[in-house]
């Protein structure tokens, strides 16, 4: 038998006045956190929720978010945690899908209405019977009319509850994937795949519940990214969680100082925002000082990326690999070993990865340096599947094994290279052009600051390769140039032949470019 929410129950009862949540003037403990949570799991117990019950969840990066997520788990039931900027009809098949009875939802701003579409959602579902808002000020009314507040809902509960006891093949959580191919698809993460994803923190990067780490939470805590890696690995240590609602440089560095924090991590767009960040009034030895785990995953880091970060802060930044459906951690590279810039680690102790030859479940035997072919991962970390989807599990997992849809190589050691997306592939005139080769390319110009690279339809050729670049501050390159300086440096059927430049480049809430807007 086990529940996840142990990982808060067991630091609450070893260090219960150790800080767990930081957000702004803001400070609770462990004890704070877990007594709130109980609260939480004894109102939905009293309002009929019963374990194995499926709970959807609502919330930026508050205190809030880490409250209801164990309360839930407390009570025996799936937490379903939700992208904060879905629309009402999108909750609404969120919440069908997942066979949720309850939805907590946070109140959001006036340019994030978070409860007036979570309500609309809500209420275009008939299974799911109670719907709790989740105000900034626990003692405000509720700004939809006819509904209850979190505050409301749990004052009166006591901080005390027998947690709920599940066993650890049970689903804790239902992470549902971005979606980029057809509708959103619900894996399920088992109560024991959480869990050793959590405690792997301590042979990646030493994670010690007697020196605990300082984590600035930059990440989406609805994401598998954030809640894995900052939360549940913070909890599972005892550390600190410092949050931030919405990244935001300037503000993640200053929190990063007043805070000390020691473990900081992102998606690689956040590095690429630390660094044009950086002025005269940052002190980035005592940062560097500070800072003793840089991670990064989600997406692909930019060699120059990872280089520049090297030399301005002097910490190396870890790459590790993941996706929703292994917990989400698979790959890692090695703590305290020498990073090599473009490779995601080897896969972490518990997990195996191998390469797939294209369109079957056959190994590439014996990959070269240069072989290309699709990861797949298994071990404790593997989801149970797709929630509802029979079809598509079979599809994903084979004897264990599951297919990413990653595009891969592996090196004479064993360390693993994200080649690509298999979807993002551009194919021109019969050659496979791989988009993130072309990136790191141009990102070693002097004038570029981001690029994005994605394949266009043509007549003759059936795609041909394009790129959006943002300039470094004061550049004064053309579009023109860097074609001709991109001819210069790649193969002819690789480099772009258009090329345009924008200010900014379409991100989802986590950080990672949206390629399918661009076109």
């Amino acid at each position: 038998m086990y529940n996840l929410s142990t990982l808060l129950e067991n630091s609450a009862r070893q260090h219960p006045d150790r800080d767990a949540v930081v957000l702004g003037d803001t400070r609770l403990t462990y004890a704070q956190v877990d007594g709130a949570a109980n609260q939480v799991a004894n109102l939905l117990v009293a309002r009929g929720i019963k374990k194995g019950d499926k709970v959807a969840l609502s919330c930026p990066n508050l205190p809030y978010f880490t409250v209801v997520y164990y309360g839930i788990l407390k009570a025996g039931a799936t937490v379903v945690p939700l992208n904060v900027l879905l629309k009402g009809r999108e909750i609404a098949y969120h919440l069908a899908d997942a066979d949720a009875k309850a939805y907590f939802c946070f109140q959001g701003t006036e340019d994030l209405p978070m409860a007036t579409e979570g309500y609309a959602g809500f209420q275009e579902v008939d299974g799911c019977e109670q719907f709790f808002v989740i105000t900034a000020d626990p003692s405000a009314d509720s700004p939809i009319e006819g509904t209850e507040t979190l505050g409301a809902a749990t004052a009166a509960q006591p901080p005390t509850f027998d947690t709920v006891e599940t066993d650890e093949d049970d689903t804790a959580v239902i992470l549902y994937t971005s979606g980029t191919t057809g509708q959103p698809k619900g894996a399920e993460l088992r109560h024991r795949n959480m869990r050793d994803n959590a405690l792997a923190g301590a042979d990646l990067f030493g994670a010690d519940a007697d020196n605990p780490d300082t984590y600035l939470c930059v990440l989406p805590l609805f994401h598998s990214f954030g809640q894995t890696v900052i939360q549940n690995g913070a909890f599972a240590f005892g550390g600190t969680v410092v949050m931030l609602p919405r990244f935001e440089a300037h503000a993640a560095l200053e929190l990063m100082a007043k805070e000390e924090v020691t473990f900081f991590a992102g998606v690689p767009t956040m590095y690429w925002g630390l660094l044009g960040a950086l002025d005269d009034s940052t002190d980035v030895k005592e940062l560097a000082a500070n800072l003793r785990v840089a991670a990064a995953g989600g997406a692909a880091l930019p060699v120059e990326v990872h280089k520049d970060f090297q030399k301005k802060f002097g910490v190396t930044i870890l790459e590790g690999y993941g996706l929703s459906e292994t917990s989400p951690v698979a790959s890692f590279s090695p703590h305290g070993e020498q990073v090599r810039p473009g490779s995601i680690g080897i896969p972490i102790p518990g997990v195996e990865m191998k390469l797939l030859q294209a369109d079957s479940w056959d190994e590439i035997e014996e990959p070269g340096p240069d072989a290309v072919g699709e990861i797949a991962i298994k071990g404790h970390n593997i989801m149970k599947g797709y929630y509802n989807r029979p079809d598509a599990t079979a599809e994903a997992i084979q004897d264990g094994w599951f297919r990413s849809g990653d595009l891969g190589r592996k090196d004479d050691d064993g360390w693993y290279y994200i080649v690509d997306r298999s979807k993002d592939m551009i194919i021109r005139g019969g050659f496979n052009v791989y988009p993130r080769e072309i990136e790191e390319v141009l990102l070693t110009h002097e004038d570029v600051s981001l690029a994005a690279v994605i394949g266009v339809p043509h007549e003759s050729h059936g795609e041909e390769i394009k790129a959006f670049v943002i300039l470094n501050a004061g550049a004064t390159v053309t579009p023109d140039e860097l074609v001709a300086w991109g001819k210069e440096q790649m193969a002819t059927y690789k480099y772009p032949r258009s090329v345009e430049i924008v200010s900014s480049l379409p991100m989802t809430a986590t950080g990672k470019i949206l390629k399918r807007e661009l076109s």
